[in-house]
């Protein structure tokens, strides 16, 4: 199975990485002392203080014992006070959700979910969303879902002469096989698996999930792949026109203008959407 590096990325062992043993020794030498050198002088040190490798091999004393190679006079309580103080590797949740906040606009997910029907079938249910505005860009149903439809999807989402967002988020599920990662390539996207048993990293994928549960799922009872479709298809225009999001600012995904402020001789009325289940609120002409 071929592994995907993506920006969430967290690896349990020792890198190189930005916070070097100058942090420590520019809290700890404040002013340049008799027979030692300052800490800025020594920029090129490639000690890792990260928090995860001083749980693992790079303690105070082996910190301790490198300070000594190079050729700084001082004791191990020292540096083990200091090291407590040294800049940490920021935690994986808040960089993982740095990385979809500053790359939103270029950030799109697809995932599945499943349709129990009347007759004790399941039909498997796939979309792709956008995460700037939370547009549903593709959705589909099938009852047996595989890599090869799953690429024909894809297709389908983008038009040949179409761009696709920059980054592509997807879960670990065996549909999503090397073939459908080498689709999304071709296609000039960068694949993103999420890191094991962690649906929080596809969050607002889950999130349509959930909502397109609450508001049509739970309270029909689908036929067939055929009724199923042409609910999905009402339903997401209903989500995309009328239904407000918190996480937009109260607005739609499509941009609902608001109306001008009703006087006392204008008639609020309530237009129906999904036979009933909802409704869409405007004021009379």
């Amino acid at each position: 199975m071929e592994r995907i590096s993506h920006p969430g990325d967290t690896q349990n062992r020792c890198r190189l990485a930005p916070f070097w043993i100058p942090a420590v020794l520019e809290m700890a030498f404040k002013s340049q002392v008799q027979g030692r050198t300052q800490a800025g002088e020594q920029r090129n040190s490639s000690l890792n203080l990260s928090n995860g490798c001083r749980k693992s091999n790079l303690g105070s004393a082996r910190i301790h014992g490198e300070l000594l190679k190079l050729g700084f006079d001082l004791s191990e309580p020292t540096v083990s006070r200091w090291v407590r103080r040294a800049p940490r590797l920021p935690d994986p949740a808040r960089r993982w959700l740095t990385f979809l906040r500053n790359h939103r606009e270029a950030i799109a997910a697809m995932d599945f979910f499943t349709v129990p029907t009347l007759t004790f079938g399941v039909l498997y249910c796939f979309f792709v969303i956008g995460h700037d505005r939370r547009r549903i860009l593709h959705h589909s149903v099938t009852r047996n879902p595989n890599a090869l439809w799953v690429a024909l999807q894809l297709h389908e989402a983008w038009e040949y002469s179409q761009q696709p967002e920059r980054f592509l988020i997807f879960d670990r599920d065996t549909k999503f096989s090397a073939d459908v990662v080498s689709t999304v390539k071709a296609m000039g996207s960068q694949p993103v698996r999420t890191a094991f048993r962690s649906p929080w990293q596809n969050g607002i994928a889950e999130r349509w999930v959930g909502s397109v549960r609450r508001d049509l799922l739970d309270h029909v009872i689908v036929l067939n792949r055929k009724h199923l479709r042409r609910l999905l298809n009402e339903y997401v225009r209903y989500y995309h026109e009328d239904r407000t999001h918190l996480g937009l600012g109260k607005d739609t995904p499509g941009g609902r203008v608001p109306a001008s402020m009703p006087s006392n001789r204008h008639k609020v009325i309530s237009l129906p959407r999904l036979g009933g289940l909802h409704h869409r609120y405007t004021v009379a002409a």
